[in-house]
């Protein structure tokens, strides 16, 4: 694990507001606890501090990009059945799985066909997906959306209510550009907004979308734009955890009652932010050390945890 905390500086192309940032560079494993809304971890496999026994667990992968077949991953969906393998050796068993996009490498059919196959493996009552760009910018999302959906409103955006704990599945990926920011859309706020109107302050918000909703590193593209909008009407409830991929590695942030975090992704790792003239597979991973860089993340829900720790252990 490689905790840091890195405060605003000018010409870092990050947030200037001060902020607690974790970024670790060995593969994750996160075994979340959720409960009264709010969100606790450990490493898979480790022991820890009694605590309350969790009121539910979830799980969430990310870019899984079945498809691909470059360095360093010649293998993706290998590395995606270990991933599912983990999830199904956790001590407590979700109760649900969270895919937050990118599932394909290319949209085509036959990818799609692959990653259902490998996540029905999941012992889990149900996957809920938001859709990666590249699950989308072959088709317009047609074929993402024929898949998957069933329930969804607009362009595949959606919500549901789980032993208390209100999730929202927003989708930021539309017509998104080479190096552009995600956006949201007036039509998805909107919907955003009256989701929320009949909440109280106090019910726990878990949002996952693909690009972060905070701004990571616009250079890059490593952010949405409107993602503002979105976190102010989230600013009155008292426990609000962000869950998003597309950059391919573990980044926390905790601001105020919300806090952010990215997953690993399942296929292959990117450059941190600024460390490479563009984003992109790092190609030079040696086989022995793939598996280091490639996570998930476990979630459980225990009451009256005030704090999110983030703890990385590896897929080997």
């Amino acid at each position: 694990m490689a905790d840091q905390t890195i405060l605003p500086q000018d010409g870092d192309g990050i947030d200037r507001r001060g902020f607690l940032k974790c970024m670790a560079w060995v593969g994750t494993g996160l075994a979340w606890s959720v409960s009264g809304g709010v969100l606790s971890s450990r490493a898979l496999g480790q022991k820890t501090e009694p605590q309350r026994r969790a009121d539910f667990t979830f799980a969430q992968i990310s870019d899984s990009h079945i498809g691909f077949t470059k360095e360093p991953n010649k293998d993706v969906t290998s590395t995606l059945e270990r991933a599912i393998a983990r999830i199904n050796a956790l001590p407590t068993r979700p109760d649900f799985l969270i895919h937050t996009g990118d599932l394909t490498h290319l949209a085509k059919p036959e990818e799609f066909d692959t990653c259902s196959q490998v996540l029905k493996a999941a012992k889990v009552d149900t996957v809920f997906y938001v859709p990666g760009e590249h699950d989308v910018f072959t088709d317009d999302g047609k074929s993402y959306m024929d898949r998957y959906g069933k329930g969804t409103q607009g362009r595949g955006w959606r919500s549901f209510d789980h032993k208390g704990v209100h999730f929202i599945g927003l989708v930021n990926v539309m017509n998104l550009q080479a190096g552009g920011m995600g956006v949201l859309g007036k039509e998805q706020l909107d919907w955003l907004q009256k989701d929320l109107a009949a909440l109280g302050d106090s019910t726990p918000i878990v949002v996952f979308a693909h690009v972060p909703l905070w701004t990571v590193y616009p250079k890059w593209g490593w952010g949405t734009e409107d993602s503002l909008q979105a976190l102010s009407l989230l600013k009155r409830f008292g426990s609000v955890t962000v869950l998003n991929g597309h950059i391919h590695q573990n980044l926390q942030k905790i601001e105020g009652n919300i806090r952010f975090h990215t997953a690993r992704s399942t296929a292959f790792p990117q450059p941190e932010p600024g460390k490479a003239p563009s984003p992109g597979p790092i190609k030079n991973v040696p086989a022995d050390k793939l598996r280091s860089v490639l996570g998930l993340t476990s979630v459980a829900y225990v009451e009256q945890k005030h704090s999110l720790a983030i703890v990385d252990t590896s897929l080997e």
